[in-house]
């Protein structure tokens, strides 16, 4: 698909990545809803399959693949999550995921791309390496590439979990993606846009990656380069794709502080008892930072995953 998602493609494509996924729940934690002075609803893709949102637009990308191309494989770079997702997907229609990670993955991601079948190709941690590293791939075996999030198929795909969010809570004031690539982000937008416009949209950014902010203050794509963060999922930079939706549907991008996602993430880890990622955490720093902006509020956070090394937690 070569056009922006419309309400038909995601709402199509909800029935298939709904054989294949989990619809996940929203929590609440009266706790923290004192904490922020607002009322938070949490958007819980840590509990999704591979353990993060990343599968809705890996199955949406993959099963959208002919059974030509899935004979060739599948190649495709990611951190993480996106990485277990296609390997994840591949394996659903029987094909072969090759997937370029940087060494400085982390271990409890790269042991997931093994345990769901994918073929790991190490390459350095920039967006040049990790390109140069599938082009070489894709030489070598004919492999069909799929891009991590500058792609329709995958935003449609990620577009349903806001599509789940806005059947599950009413009258929103805020959703609150966190934005790395922009596939989730760009998504959250578009079904917000659909079909409650007036709930805004804002991104969560880290301050050490803040290429996304800066990105659509200017008005052009800057890459991003030697970010410097703990929210592993979020060190890519916009494609043109995501970079065009965000440009004109996204109300906002918050960027916070390292110590403010250790501090909620290490919140929803004590308070709710649930594992989320630094990555997911990022949205609820954004609001514990902008108390004011938010009091009063109804918001959700989307947690966009739960793949954490326990033998290196921040906080330790």
């Amino acid at each position: 698909m070569q056009n922006i998602p419309t309400l038909d493609d995601i709402k199509k494509t909800a029935e298939l990545v709904n054989k294949y996924v989990h619809r996940t729940p929203i929590f609440t934690s009266k706790t923290i809803n004192k904490m922020a002075g607002c009322e938070l609803f949490f958007k819980c893709e840590n509990f999704q399959k591979i353990g993060a949102f990343k599968i809705r637009g890996a199955v949406s990308a993959v099963f959208a693949l002919s059974k030509e191309e899935i004979a060739k494989g599948i190649v495709t770079h990611s951190s993480g999550n996106h990485a277990a997702a296609v390997a994840y997907a591949a394996d659903l229609r029987g094909g072969k995921a090759y997937i370029v990670m940087p060494r400085t993955a982390p271990q409890i991601k790269k042991d997931a791309v093994g345990d769901y079948g994918g073929e790991i190709i190490f390459c350095e941690p920039t967006l040049e390496s990790r390109e140069k590293v599938c082009g070489e791939v894709i030489e070598k075996t004919g492999a069909v590439f799929l891009h991590p999030f500058n792609d329709y198929r995958i935003i449609r795909g990620q577009a349903t979990a806001a599509l789940e969010i806005l059947e599950q809570v009413e009258n929103l004031d805020y959703i609150i993606p966190p934005v790395g690539g922009g596939g989730l982000a760009s998504g959250t937008v578009l079904s917000a846009q659909y079909i409650s416009p007036e709930t805004k949209v804002i991104a969560a950014e880290p301050k050490g990656a803040d290429d996304a902010y800066r990105s659509l203050r200017d008005g052009k794509i800057y890459p991003s380069l030697n970010p410097k963060t703990i929210a592993d999922g979020l060190l890519t930079s916009l494609g043109e794709k995501t970079f065009g939706i965000l440009q004109k549907y996204l109300n906002e991008i918050i960027t916070v502080n390292e110590d403010s996602i250790i501090q909620a993430m290490r919140i929803v880890w004590e308070r709710m008892k649930i594992i989320i990622e630094p990555s997911s955490a990022v949205t609820l720093a954004a609001v514990m930072e902008n108390k004011e902006k938010f009091s009063g509020k109804r918001v959700c956070l989307i947690f966009t995953g739960g793949n954490v090394d326990l033998d290196k937690l921040p906080w330790l």
